[in-house]
Parts: C-alpha cells; structure tokens; sequence
C-alpha cells in the first residue's frame, strides 16, 4: 500500500484513490472515524442479482474493491439479489428484463457465491438473501414506496430515456431503486459500492435509510471495465466477457485479443497498476494474460496457457493436451451445426454463422459452409476446432 492506512484519513484516501465517486465527500473518513471510536468494522454492502451463473472480469473491479476493505478489517455484507432478480434490475436497460425461473436463480446464486470467494475473504464476508426481508406484508411495502415519488424515479437516465420515448417501463422495474435501497436498512449499510451505472440506486438507498431512521451509508462508484471489443462495458449478453472460471487458455487467448487501446484501463482496474513502459501493447498483453491466469488460476497454468497459445497460434501446431467428444454417427452421416452445438456448447444458429466465416476448421482445414451433413467417417478421429482456441478430437459413438 503505498499510502499509509493506520489513520482514518489515510484509509480513506487509499480506499477511494481509484474510485469514481466517494459521497458525500468527507463521508468516508467520518464513518471510518466512528467505527474506530466504537471498536467496530465498518459494514459494506454489495447487492447482486443472479441472474447469470459465473462472474465475469468486470465484477471483480467491485469485489477487489470489497476485498480492500476487508483487508483493512472491515465486513462485506454480499446480498444475493434472489427477490430482486424476480423482478430484474432496469440500469442501463432500454426494455424491461426478461424473468428468470426461481430455480434459475437459486442456482444461479450458488454459482455466483462460490466464484466470489475467489477474490474475497470469507472470514470477513455474510452472505445473506433480500428474500429474507422483501418478502414483506403489504402495509410494510406501503411504507416503503412512500419514502419517494414518482418523479424522483423518472430522474433515472434510463427511465427518463424509455419514458420520452414512449417505451414501457413497469411498475414493478419503478419498485427496483426502492427495494434495493431498502436492502441497506435491513443490513444497516455503512458503505454501498456499485459500478458507475447504480450510482442513481446508491444514493436513493441513503434516502430511504434517513427515512427508516438510519445513518445514512457512503457511496462508492467504481469504474466499468471495456469489454473484449474496447467499446462496450463487459457484458454477457454482449458475447464480450471472460468468465474468471473459463479455462486458462482461454483467459488467456482472450485477454490477448483486447485492443491496444484498453490496456491501460484493463491494467489499472484489475492489477492497480500502469502498462510496463518498457514493454510494447504486445508483451503488454502477453504480461497481463500471465497475470490474471495466475490470479484465477495459479501460475503453473498461466505459463502452460502462454506455451500452449504460442504453440497454436504461433508455430501452428495442435494443443498438446485435446478432450475427445463422442458423436452418433450410426446414421452414416452427421448434421455439423448440432454436432458443434453438442460439442462445444454454442446454439445451432451460431455454428452455422461460424461455419459461414470459416471460423470451423478440422485438422487445421476450414470447413466449407456447405454441405451441412457430413459423413461420420470423415470425422472420426480427427480434430475439429472452433474458433482459435477451442478444439475437441471426434469419437464417434
């Protein structure tokens, strides 16, 4: 830590210095200031709906910020969003979300939970359900939406966005601000952190704790990583993630294909640290890939990742370690679009747009995009890739 933390102010110039917002300024040290007087952890809060399985590289700029906290002695509250999801967070949304089963979520949750602890500490982490307070008797949920007006919520962008333009906005997604505010009463948040697109949600939750009495929480915003494209936030839905589980390979060969001009936000949001001057974006990249398979991994597999992406895509070899995937080919011949979805996971239609760009290879060969029906002799045995980086050797069944 290159700023000195055993003082209140100290802690809260190092725990702010990468962040967006801090509100209200001067807010942090005071809290910091209090619960040293009362011998007691500052409670900071993260909410999230699982509405996806795994976490992707973006949310780990928030957890690292959590785990920062906990470093200095602090308790994460993680709310696993398993209500809120039933009604879908409309941030940065220009439609309303689709639901989600509750299966779905409850597995969700569980997934979600698990690949968090890769970057917290458990022994200072609670982990609770809003399930467990939202559920609320209709009297109680009155008292709620009073705390705010109708106009307040249409201050959201994204709100204010959908309502000029006539698109529907519902009145359970109007509910989301309020319930997750009231999220913050029910662990009395001291700290809220969220990515620049909750800062709306954050401070309408201090709102609603000074309406139920409470001190009301600090904010912090912390910054949106560049998806893989360099444009767009990370995003599942926008196909331009990598999951903090994927395989090192894969960790690998994506970080590497991220433009040259994300680098230095890529490196300071998830090392904490600038580009080496002395590298170029190449060997820059090269050294962030090590890294963060390193980080979600361990660093025998980065360096087998490294060997294994020069050897592919380098010396154009094969991988030296390829998984076998069984195929039915009792009818002579193979449907290629279901049997790249069978194999590697994707939907029918984009293998086919793959196949269509030449993004299918076997052995080393571009597949044609036609004929679509291929003879189970000629597959078997032999190795079929998809993309750069993924590859399964063909046995037929």
């Amino acid at each position: 830590m290159a700023l000195e933390t055993s003082t209140p102010a100290g802690a809260a110039a190092w725990l702010a210095r990468n962040a967006v917002d801090v509100l209200p300024e001067g807010g942090l040290e005071a809290k910091l200031t209090t619960a040293a007087r009362e011998g007691r952890p500052l409670r900071v809060k993260l909410g999230i709906d699982p509405t996806a399985p795994d976490i992707h590289l973006g949310f780990t700029v928030v957890l690292g910020k959590l785990r920062e906290f906990q470093d200095l002695g602090h308790t994460v509250v993680l709310i696993i969003g398993d209500y809120t999801a039933r009604v879908g967070d409309p941030s940065g949304r220009s439609a309303t979300r689709p639901l989600l089963s509750g299966e779905q979520i409850d597995a969700n949750a569980q997934t979600f939970q698990q690949q968090a602890l890769k970057v917290l500490d458990p022994e200072r982490l609670e982990v609770r359900r809003n399930g467990e307070w939202l559920d609320m008797a209709t009297e109680e949920l009155f008292h709620l939406v009073r705390t705010t007006t109708v106009a307040r919520i249409l201050e959201r962008d994204d709100f204010a966005k959908r309502y000029a333009s006539r698109a529907p906005i519902s009145i359970l997604e109007l509910l989301y601000p309020l319930l997750q505010g009231y999220d913050s009463v029910a662990v009395r948040a001291d700290v809220e952190l969220g990515g620049t697109d909750q800062r709306f949600n954050l401070l309408l939750g201090r709102d609603i704790q000074s309406h139920y009495g409470q001190p009301q929480q600090v904010i912090f915003t912390m910054p949106i990583l560049p998806g893989l494209d360099g444009e767009r936030k990370m995003s599942k839905s926008y196909g331009n993630y990598i999951g903090v589980t994927e395989p090192p390979e894969e960790i690998y060969g994506k970080t590497l294909s991220i433009p040259d001009a994300a680098l230095p936000s890529w490196y300071e949001l998830l090392l904490g640290a600038e580009p080496p001057p002395e590298l170029g974006p190449r060997d820059a990249k090269r050294a962030l890939a090590r890294a963060l398979v390193a980080r979600f991994h361990d660093a025998a597999a980065a360096e087998a990742a490294e060997q294994q992406f020069d050897r592919v895509h380098r010396d154009g070899q094969l991988p030296d370690e390829i998984p076998d995937a069984t195929f039915d080919g009792d009818g002579g011949t193979v449907h290629l679009p279901a049997l790249l979805a069978a194999t590697f996971g994707v939907s029918t239609s984009e293998a086919r747009r793959l196949l269509g760009q030449g993004g299918v290879k076997l052995d080393g060969a571009p597949l044609p995009p036609t004929p679509l029906d291929r003879p189970a002799d000629e597959l078997d045995g032999h190795v079929l890739q998809l993309g750069k980086r993924r590859f399964a050797r063909l046995r037929r069944a």
